[in-house]
């Protein structure tokens, strides 16, 4: 087979995104498909056999459509994009736009599912573990609502477990109390909609924090909620809360089951619910796998262990 040099015309930003910082992405593209990538100038140019240079052809071009978009090119989206071309599977749907960032695009083909459930349905919940965006897409997805006027307030809950919900022996007001337990969401929010308008927002009231225990009681209409680390929440916290939904309200949950941090696991509110609404209509469930981990390669193989120790403790157990 020919092993010729193919050449494909790029525009400058995606030519850029292809090579990477130090040729860092291109180096990933050459190792996955056993080719050499050049970036002679107006394009990039393929040299090795005719099987790899297809695939590394098909992934050149997912990473220069991305490019073409005015999105952000990671090394986490040349991963993706690796992937996708190894297993065949079709690119994701169109980005999000929200805020600062402009758009927002789902990296793997369940956090497209994600995207999907969050616009279709009036509650959602989503599994899985650490790094695969569950809880970022869904407070980019909250943000957009809020932006958009389709919600009034946007509301940000999570268990604050490390200090037993006993926040009232903390100095501080509400927010200086349960800042640190929020630290995820609000690094999402600046990243979304940028320091200034997130603190507008917040001094408005249209973005609300509150521990899970400072729910009880009210009714939330017209918001937007996120349930983060809901795996932390005990059954009756988690009925409490889902049953907070007002008019023209949504929710959305995210969780991992296997990282719970209560004294008593059993009590975990998250797989219970999840086991008990998954058929209910207006509910969507969606489950994140190592495979959608989109943070340092590194933590990919770091729950792939886990989860092999999990699978192996659970065959060694007496049925």
């Amino acid at each position: 087979m020919s092993r010729a040099p193919e050449f494909i015309a790029l525009s400058d930003a995606a030519v850029r995104a292809v090579a990477g910082a130090n040729s860092r992405h291109a180096a990933l593209i050459e190792d996955a498909f056993g080719v050499l990538v050049e970036t002679p100038g107006g394009g990039v140019s393929l040299s090795g056999d005719a099987k790899g240079r297809g695939l590394a052809k098909k992934a050149v071009q997912a990473i220069a459509e991305r490019a073409d978009q005015g999105l952000e090119v990671a090394e986490a989206d040349i991963r993706v994009a690796i992937g996708r071309v190894r297993t065949g599977s079709g690119g994701a749907p169109g980005a999000l736009p929200v805020g600062r960032r402009g758009q927002v695009a789902p990296k793997t083909a369940t956090q497209a599912k994600y995207l999907d459930a969050l616009a279709k349905c009036e509650m959602v919940f989503g599994l899985g573990p650490a790094g695969t965006g569950k809880t970022f897409l869904a407070v980019a997805h909250g943000a957009g609502l809020l932006l958009r006027g389709e919600v009034d307030r946007l509301i940000v809950s999570r268990p604050a477990v490390e200090a037993g919900e006993r926040l009232g022996f903390l100095p501080g007001d509400l927010t200086e109390k349960v800042d640190p337990y929020m630290a995820p969401v609000w690094e999402a929010l600046t990243d979304i909609l940028g320091a200034d308008q997130l603190r507008r927002r917040r001094e408005k009231g249209e973005i609300e924090v509150a521990p899970i225990a400072f729910l009880r009681g009210r009714t939330l209409s017209h918001a937007y909620v996120i349930v983060d680390e809901a795996q932390n929440a005990t059954r009756l916290q988690m009925k409490m809360v889902l049953t907070r939904l007002g008019e023209g309200a949504r929710m959305v949950i995210t969780g991992d089951p296997t990282q719970i941090d209560l004294v008593n696991a059993y009590d975990s509110g998250l797989a219970h619910a999840v086991g008990l609404l998954e058929d209910v209509k207006g509910i969507g469930v969606v489950r994140f796998s190592s495979e959608d981990v989109v943070r340092h390669p590194l933590v990919e193989r770091i729950v792939r262990a886990y989860d092999a120790d999990a699978a192996r403790q659970r065959g060694g157990r007496a049925v």
